[in-house]
């Protein structure tokens, strides 16, 4: 979920002045499509090497110590090349999920305000958390075959764990064992990791709104900045069990799989892993990432929207 969604679906406060101040005319339309592309290209070039450390850490059997080991291990086996594989599939899913993301979540928002809220002159934050509830459900069709291929190619070490040779043959192999269903093993997982939208969206209309009322010096873009990244801190504070969980479904044996059901993960992860340590797996660059990949997608997503 990308914390550039509000400026193609503004907040309520700036709908609400919307209508008393008179507002530069807006960007055509598809410019929004055209920014994102931008802004999924840099979030992922500065958030993909943490994202394949996480995994890595999350669904190895002790091969590394933490994330500097892990990540000190690939450059010396790999090289720079190793902490980027798997980064094609998120690179065209990122286009593909923002836009289900940013035109159902504003959708949600409007559907949440007309038939719940109609009389009220600003959404409550149950509102909010209740559209990006709808909106994180809805991009999980899209997002579970994308992060089945990611998570698939991260974790191809060396030459004896190489199973495919890039996204397209992964996907074709996927799917020819068991067509669609092999794709989408990951969907249950992938719905509940994203049920924590109600964290991030929620926290990102109480963070914008904190700033727009105490610090009125602050530009729009500023604001945004910096509630995009610190609401994305807290959907992974929160969200990280279930990532573990999900991931290691993502990349379990299709032909012998090791789960029948999401309990099965849950168990195996408490149980291989480290107790309640397991479902931490990965952690630290995970959090890390969180805040400036999503300053980056959003400066981006700015840069480019001022050209128009």
């Amino acid at each position: 979920m990308s914390a550039t969604s509000d400026q193609t679906a503004p907040t309520t406060t700036q709908l609400e002045t919307s209508t008393k101040i008179p507002q530069k005319e807006p960007p055509p339309r598809y410019a929004g499509f055209i920014a994102g592309v931008f802004s999924g290209v840099a979030k992922n070039a500065v958030g993909h090497p943490f994202d394949s450390v996480k995994v890595r850490l999350q669904t190895s059997e002790g091969r590394f110590k933490g994330p500097l080991d892990c990540t000190l291990k690939t450059l010396k086996n790999e090289g720079i090349k190793g902490l980027y594989k798997g980064f094609t599939p998120p690179l065209v899913g990122w286009v593909l999920m923002d836009s289900v993301m940013l035109g159902s979540l504003h959708v949600y928002r409007r559907l949440v305000k007309e038939n719940m809220y109609p009389d009220e002159k600003r959404m409550p934050l149950f509102g909010y958390c209740l559209a990006g509830l709808g909106s994180g459900l809805t991009v999980s069709f899209v997002a579970a075959p994308i992060e089945t291929l990611k998570a698939r190619l991260q974790v191809q070490y060396d030459a004896s764990t190489r199973q495919f040779t890039g996204p397209i043959d992964c996907l074709v192999k996927l799917v020819k064992h068991d067509g669609l269903k092999t794709i989408y093993k990951g969907l249950i997982p992938t719905m509940i990791f994203r049920t924590n939208f109600i964290v991030w969206w929620g926290s990102y209309e109480l963070i914008t709104n904190w700033f727009t009322e105490n610090c009125p010096k602050m530009s729009t873009a500023s604001i945004n900045f910096w509630a995009g990244g610190l609401s994305a801190t807290c959907f992974w504070v929160t969200a990280y069990p279930a990532d573990v969980v999900k991931n290691v479904i993502m990349i379990d044996d299709v032909k012998n799989p090791k789960f029948k059901s999401y309990g099965d993960a849950v168990r195996y992860v408490y149980r291989e892993k480290g107790g309640l340590r397991g479902f931490t797996k990965g952690f630290v660059p995970s959090i890390l990432r969180s805040f400036p990949a999503n300053a980056a997608a959003l400066a981006a997503f700015e840069a480019v929207l001022r050209l128009f």
